[in-house]
């Protein structure tokens, strides 16, 4: 049970920060609803989780492939999030979750889980807190390593559904044309984000 509690209160310190996956999860809360918000927040969790497994089983080959790329995928989640900015700053609220058609549940998923993936230094990161915890090594070292993404994976999930569920009380009580100002203000600082993520290539 120590390593799974150990990887939820990770969990919960990588979730927290509000870095671009914050801002676009609480954006897409506000904008299309709880639903929308968690599962773009389960993204995150999910790409957090296959990076901490890669890390605690040592799966070199994977690892040195994803380090060696770490320019290529840094430029395209830079890409992605001027891209993904400038939707938002343009958009406008939907005035009815439900009926917003311009994203799929699948695809706020997906998106936020390749966003993710593009930051392949987190595996430096996992390979630091496997090393300091005690982890991935000696016997047991495989039990071990899945309980304790399990539990980074729970403690994640449950970052973004509290954060979706009070978000999502908040939308309730905006009225549209607060929600544009939302939308234009999570756009600049998601460019912003991109921005610093394309010039740290230089």
């Amino acid at each position: 049970m120590l390593p799974l509690l150990k990887g939820m209160l990770l969990g919960l310190s990588i979730a927290a920060p509000v870095g671009p996956i914050g801002i676009l999860c609480i954006r897409r809360t506000l904008a299309f609803g709880r639903l929308y918000g968690f599962l773009s927040g389960l993204g995150a969790a999910t790409a957090d989780a296959c990076y901490g497994l890669v890390a605690g089983l040592g799966l070199t080959l994977i690892m040195n492939f994803l380090l060696d790329q770490k320019m290529l995928l840094q430029a395209a989640g830079g890409l992605f999030l001027l891209y993904f900015g400038i939707q938002t700053f343009r958009s406008s609220p939907a005035t009815d979750p439900a009926k917003a058609k311009s994203e799929s549940l699948l695809s706020a998923y997906l998106s936020t889980l390749m966003l993710t993936l593009s930051n392949p230094m987190t595996i430096l990161s996992f390979v630091g807190l496997f090393t300091g915890l005690g982890l991935g090594a000696g016997q047991g070292a495989l039990s071990s390593t899945v309980a304790f993404i399990a539990g980074v994976f729970t403690g994640s999930a449950l970052w973004w559904l509290t954060i979706s569920v009070i978000v999502g009380i908040w939308r309730d009580r905006l009225k549209t044309g607060a929600l544009k100002w939302v939308n234009r203000i999570s756009g600049v600082i998601v460019i912003l984000f991109g921005i610093i993520s394309l010039l740290s290539l230089l």
